[in-house]
């Protein structure tokens, strides 16, 4: 499995290219084109429970896509819903990546969902998360654009949880408010995570919540004119 991304960060597409046999996984709805040689199957990837609580606690869809390649060099090319940036990871061991933002994985790792703890309560978007595993590449979305930041031992950085994507287990995180809640409800930073290295963290430039924020009061209602 070879990924380019291509026509970043702002409309990010990812280009996959696919020896003969080899298998990538992808969300329902991210293929954007393909060429011939590619085989289609549909399942829940594990069962319904397991599709059950990718969907529900972890933001994905239920059902995922696996594209087989028939011959060397098929192509297939995946998009995210939401405009912003692509960024391929190699697994080895495991990742926590944040509700939504997974696209698509080779076919030896494998996409479960993994409860936060009461150290995530008051984040939603933290509160639920998937555990991403095994060895392979893994695709990620974002909103805005990506980056990353890898820490040392030791050294702590703090994050708005609407901007987080992905980290790996190594690093230890704590969801917490940003002073009192006054500063938290009227500042309008919310909820923060606190990471603590080492290993790497990805962030993206732009929060899904906040543009709903701003999005939501503008839309016309029953009684405007």
């Amino acid at each position: 499995m070879q990924t380019e991304i291509m026509y970043g960060p702002a409309y990010a597409a990812a280009k996959v290219t696919l020896t003969a046999g080899e298998s990538v996984r992808a969300e329902s709805g991210a293929m954007l084109a393909m060429s011939q040689g590619l085989q289609i199957e549909t399942s829940t990837q594990g069962g319904v429970l397991k599709g059950l609580r990718r969907s529900l606690l972890g933001g994905e869809s239920f059902f995922m896509n696996t594209f087989t390649a028939a011959s060397d060099g098929a192509e297939l090319w995946l998009a995210p819903t939401l405009p912003g940036d692509v960024v391929s990871w190699p697994v080895q061991g495991t990742l926590f990546v944040a509700s939504g933002s997974f696209l698509a994985s080779s076919a030896g790792v494998d996409v479960d969902s993994n409860w936060g703890g009461s150290k995530t309560f008051f984040s939603r978007e933290g509160l639920f998360m998937l555990r991403v595993s095994g060895q392979g590449d893994v695709v990620l979305s974002s909103y805005g654009a990506i980056h990353y930041i890898d820490l040392q031992q030791g050294q702590t950085y703090t994050v708005d949880t609407g901007h987080m994507v992905a980290w790996t287990e190594s690093i230890t995180y704590a969801v917490r408010k940003v002073g009192g809640w006054k500063s938290t409800l009227l500042s309008g930073e919310g909820l923060v995570c606190d990471l603590t290295g080492p290993g790497r963290i990805y962030l993206q430039t732009r929060s899904q919540d906040d543009f709903l924020g701003w999005l939501i009061p503008q839309l016309p209602t029953n009684n405007s004119n």
